[in-house]
């Protein structure tokens, strides 16, 4: 079972991010144009002008940050920020949506429709001074993540309820090859959203409208789930001294106001011990 971890509900929640130096979690509410965190100096905020989404951490004091036009460097003590590259500045339908860095220090993005458009959006990879579109037409991108062997990137399509693999080239981690279906659940209802692997290789993705982190195993079986205490159940990160902590965001977006009077922690950001333990997010290299 879970327990709230932080109560300060995000209309959506997302993006959680543990960072391995500070001992700390950031996390994003994309509508509210926040970013939020806990460590051990108790909880922070920061504001934003656009919807912001997903982060990446430098170093010790600075994090990769997407926007709905952009990736930035911000400096988390005084909170300035620099531009670093656009991303579809020049469309203003579309925003940011999940993001990860990847085992070689680039940062995986996707993009959607601020309405969810169909196939508006895609997946883009930041690495090294490029800026590169990988996937096209999707309509709502998550479950970005990298299994632990670096040979293959993961992304997801909310709106198909699929979550396809590629492998990965080993010198500089771009995608070769075709896509594949690793996890088709149009037949089970399920939403795919936010994702990440533990140490052994098991993805844990939380499925949005089902209060739960379903934990599926390198050959997509099912293996167990853990309950989270918000419906809208949006993305995993591990983390903790040991990395055996599950920290999953929730939203509030969608839900009427029937639901939130009787069940206020929906938005809020849960944990839970499953058992098993993760590993550090990759460092991005600018």
């Amino acid at each position: 079972m879970s327990r709230i971890y932080d109560d300060r509900p995000c209309q959506l929640g997302e993006g959680p991010l543990w960072h391995p130096e500070r001992q700390e979690l950031f996390w994003f509410d994309i509508l509210g144009r926040t970013l939020m965190s806990r460590g051990q100096t108790g909880p922070r905020i920061w504001a934003f002008d656009e919807l912001t989404s997903a982060a990446g951490w430098i170093d010790r004091d600075r994090l990769l940050v997407a926007s709905e036009s952009a990736l930035w460097v911000m400096d988390l003590e005084s909170g300035a920020r620099d531009r670093v590259t656009a991303l579809e500045a020049d469309n203003p339908i579309t925003r940011s949506n999940d993001g990860r860095a990847d085992p070689w220090g680039g940062f995986w993005i996707g993009t959607m429709g601020k309405s969810a458009e169909k196939e508006a959006g895609a997946i883009w990879r930041y690495y090294r001074g490029e800026m590169r579109r990988l996937f096209p037409s999707i309509t709502i991108s998550n479950a970005i993540s990298f299994s632990p062997d670096h040979r293959f990137g993961f992304f997801a399509d909310t709106a198909r309820q699929i979550v396809w693999k590629v492998a990965l080239d080993p010198l500089h981690g771009w995608p070769r090859g075709e896509v594949e279906v690793f996890l088709d659940l149009s037949s089970t209802g399920r939403n795919p959203d936010g994702a990440v692997f533990d140490a052994d290789g098991t993805l844990w993705l939380a499925e949005w409208g089902s209060s739960r982190v379903a934990a599926y195993g390198p050959d997509g079986a099912f293996q167990r789930a853990v309950t989270v205490g918000g419906r809208h159940s949006s993305c995993p990160a591990f983390g903790g001294v040991d990395f055996g902590t599950l920290f999953v965001t929730t939203a509030r977006v969608d839900l009427s106001a029937e639901i939130l009077a009787t069940e206020p922690q929906n938005g809020c950001v849960f944990t839970a011990e499953p058992g098993v333990r993760g590993l550090p997010e990759h460092r991005v290299i600018l």
